[in-house]
């Protein structure tokens, strides 16, 4: 099983970034997905998270600029940011609870994808 991140890189303050997830592999199914950042000498906190049944968890700070959504058939989360600002540069990653056929379910990693808000 393989998480796989794209969508991140540079953008001016004020813009918009969509990050992509996709839970790769043999898999049975896939739970909760979540998307953490992380700052430098900081440790990494939610940013937004969506069950499997579609419910979603924000973090306060971040509400009203970012939605999560997810394609249930593809095993795939999106973290839709608009209204960035420069503190919002952080590096991403996401999470996902998958239960590999055969197996045990665990929390999976992505490898992390940068955002970076210019002024």
């Amino acid at each position: 099983v393989q998480i796989v991140e794209s969508g991140g890189g540079l953008v001016q303050a004020g813009g918009s970034l969509r990050l992509s997830c996709a839970a790769v592999g043999m898999i049975s199914r896939v739970d909760t997905m979540s998307w953490y950042r992380q700052f430098p000498g900081k440790e990494r906190e939610l940013v937004a998270s969506i069950t499997s049944g579609g419910r979603t968890t924000y973090a306060d700070s971040l509400k009203g600029r970012i939605t999560i959504s997810r394609i249930s058939a593809s095993n795939t989360a999106y973290l839709q940011m608009d209204s960035l600002k420069t503190e919002d540069t952080a590096i991403y990653s996401c999470q996902a609870f998958v239960v590999p056929i055969g197996d045990f379910g665990i929390n999976y990693w992505g490898q992390g994808t940068q955002v970076t808000v210019s002024s």
